[in-house]
């Protein structure tokens, strides 16, 4: 049978592959460390699953709208005034199966073959190949020296006549970065000038450190209602710790959110109706658990920051938010593949190698896990990595024998 040749081009995502790798070391008994993970650890909101549980209950289960139930879709659109102080209405949201589908249905309404998607790096594995899968051109815009953010004048250069989408994640997966309002600011202009569309992946927006907020494009933008190029993409996996939900939403304009919405309808039906029963409890209910998971990810931030710090050679900008770290290794080995793979056969520690988002020679560090976890993960790669280290060493309740 003839494979497609653009499907077959499409590359897996690594950290899809590295927590199917982490899962089976697990499962041979092995005292893997996962550092590499994308989802907290957290429970699930008593809320969220009440509901679901009310759901199900009632053993009526059926399809959902198209493009969302009425009641999660007014919710978002009180989740939208509430957050992002902007006013919208329930016909500018699409509710769909996690952030990841939204993000592509948005990209499917305005890319043609041969048209551009500019975002910069480090960006989220799915990016790219999202633009090449609908015939697009990723365009990829380098960060400055030293920094994870590139400057304004970067982004300008990279736009030509055939941009017709860009893509900022803030705070970033992989490194944690928040943008700074300046740069928000004059990208929200650059493309209501130039006619782009600019998505917004929020997802982690409200997971930031140390008193500060993640900008708002909604804050600068002078095209606004149906004029508006903003698509802002959220959802519930990661600030209430539901990745296995699958709802995510977008709010934009309502000839964009309906072109998305037959969009879906072809290729997804509707979202679950009772994903959203539990996501609609999650948002209505108590929102002490997204301040708990944020206080307590910046708590494990900072020990991930101490801890890679005792590692000579290498360095590391500390992340403003999410729950990752993109320390630089290069000094160490510039293959983050080779060096993931080689931390993984010595000490059983699982990283994600930088390259699969445009940052060769780091990997990316998940502080999502335990304290404990992460202490005893990074002075297992502190160990393997010092040539002067010990020939054997017992780190928790692991003994190693260096080999190599």
């Amino acid at each position: 049978m003839r494979i497609s040749a653009v499907a077959d081009a499409i590359a897996g995502p690594a950290t899809l592959k590295l927590n199917e790798k982490a899962n089976q070391l697990k499962a041979d008994g092995k005292p893997v460390i996962h550092l590499g993970s994308g989802e907290p650890k957290a429970p699930v909101p008593q809320a969220a699953t009440d509901a679901a549980r009310v759901k199900l209950d009632s053993a009526v289960v059926r399809y959902s709208p198209t493009s969302g139930s009425p009641d999660l879709k007014k919710e978002v659109v009180e989740y939208t005034r509430r957050n992002y102080r902007y006013e919208c209405s329930p016909a500018n949201v699409l509710i769909s199966s996690g952030a990841k589908p939204a993000i592509f249905f948005a990209l499917y309404s305005v890319v043609q073959p041969g048209d551009e998607v500019v975002f910069p790096a480090p960006y989220w594995v799915s990016y790219p190949e999202m633009a090449r899968m609908l015939g697009g051109v990723p365009v990829v815009v380098a960060p400055e020296p030293g920094t994870f953010e590139p400057s304004f004048e970067s982004f300008a250069a990279a736009v030509t006549d055939r941009t017709r989408a860009m893509i900022i994640n803030s705070p970033n997966n992989p490194s944690g970065h928040v943008y700074s309002a300046a740069l928000i600011k004059d990208l929200v202009r650059l493309c209501e000038e130039r006619d782009i569309c600019l998505i917004m992946d929020d997802i982690y927006h409200k997971l930031v450190f140390d008193g500060r907020e993640a900008p708002s494009a909604f804050d600068f933008a002078r095209r606004t209602g149906e004029d508006s190029v903003i698509v802002a993409v959220n959802g519930v996996s990661k600030l209430y710790a539901m990745t296995g939900f699958r709802i995510g939403w977008a709010v934009a304009s309502k000839r964009m959110i309906n072109v998305m919405k037959n969009v879906q309808a072809q290729i997804l039906s509707c979202p679950s109706s009772l994903a959203e029963a539990a996501a609609l409890g999650a948002l209505e209910g108590d929102q002490g658990c997204v301040e708990s998971l944020r206080s307590t990810l910046q708590a494990n931030r900072d020990v991930m920051v101490g801890e890679l710090s005792k590692i000579p050679g290498v360095k590391l900008n500390a992340p403003g938010g999410t729950f990752y770290s993109l320390p630089d290794f290069s000094a160490i080995d510039a293959n983050s593949h080779r060096l993931c793979e080689f931390l993984v056969e010595k000490v059983m520690v699982v990283t994600v190698p930088g390259k699969d988002f445009g940052a060769e020679g780091h990997l990316r560090f998940s502080y999502c896990g335990s304290a404990r976890e992460i202490i005893e993960g990074v002075e297992r790669v502190r160990w393997a990595l010092d040539p002067n280290g010990p020939r054997q060493i017992t780190i928790g309740s692991t003994t190693f024998t260096r080999d190599w």
